[in-house]
This record gives C-alpha cells, sequence and structure tokens, in this order.
C-alpha cells in the first residue's frame, strides 16, 4: 500500500512542533456528565423553518455565551413527532454540553424553545469518562 504523499511533510512538521512544545495529558476523569440539548428548527406552529440555520446557530451561540458556558454544536438532520402525531422532518441543532450544571443547561434550552417557537426541546444526559490534552506554552 502507497503512502499519501501528503502524510510525510505532516509527520515532519509535527515532530518538530512536538520537540518545540511541551504537551501534557491529564488522568481520565470518569465522572464527567455530557448533556445534549436537540433543537428542531422548524416553527412550532408553523411546522416550516422560517430563517436560515445560520440565523439559529447564531442566536445559540449569544445564548450560550449570556451564561458563559463552554459548548460545541452539531447541525443534523431529523424527523419529529408532534404532540397531535404529525411527523415531520427538520434540520436540528444539537448542542452539546460537558460537566455544565444541569439548572443552567435548563435555562438555555427553556430560552431556545421560546426564541426558536419549538413545542419542545429534548435534553438527554450520560454519564462519561474524559481526558484533557494540554500545549504547554513557556512563562
Amino acid at each position: 500500500m502507497q503512502q499519501n504523499p501528503l502524510i510525510r511533510p505532516i509527520k515532519k512538521a509535527l515532530q518538530t512542533a512536538r520537540q518545540a512544545v511541551k504537551v501534557t495529558t491529564s488522568a481520565v476523569r470518569a465522572k464527567s456528565t455530557r448533556t445534549q440539548v436537540y433543537i428542531g428548527l422548524n416553527d412550532g406552529d408553523t411546522k416550516k423553518q422560517r430563517f436560515d440555520t445560520d440565523r439559529y446557530v447564531s442566536i445559540m451561540k449569544r445564548v450560550c455565551a449570556q451564561y458563559g458556558t463552554p459548548f460545541s454544536f452539531n447541525i443534523m438532520a431529523g424527523g419529529y413527532v408532534h404532540d397531535n402525531g404529525e411527523y415531520t422532518e427538520e434540520t436540528t441543532i444539537v448542542i452539546t454540553f460537558i460537566d455544565v450544571p444541569q439548572k443552567t443547561v435548563n435555562e438555555i434550552a427553556e430560552d431556545l424553545c421560546v426564541f426558536f417557537r419549538q413545542e419542545s426541546v429534548l435534553i438527554t444526559t450520560s454519564r462519561i469518562k474524559t481526558q484533557q490534552v494540554h500545549r504547554v506554552t513557556e512563562a
């Protein structure tokens, strides 16, 4: 199997960088919590997306920033069954929080449920193990 010619320069650059910078890896933390909030973008009343996805993402980022909480997000395609039994497909934002207090996550979810005019927002919580890799800079 032939090696990709782009790999060699990347490996060499990484070796050079690793010699110049110290990197540390923390111990595994066995009791972290991952909470995810699923927010569909179709309007709860009209069942249609009112704005372009980037606008919803911008609002979501501002709401999370107001709470000063770290987060990551994905845009996904999804399906939803409304309270009246009607099925719809829609774009969904999934926000992931690690070790953010449940009260804060609930408040963010409630804010976004109102801002995005949702019938409901789904919150899931699971236990995970985490480990961080830090680049140590010289002082």
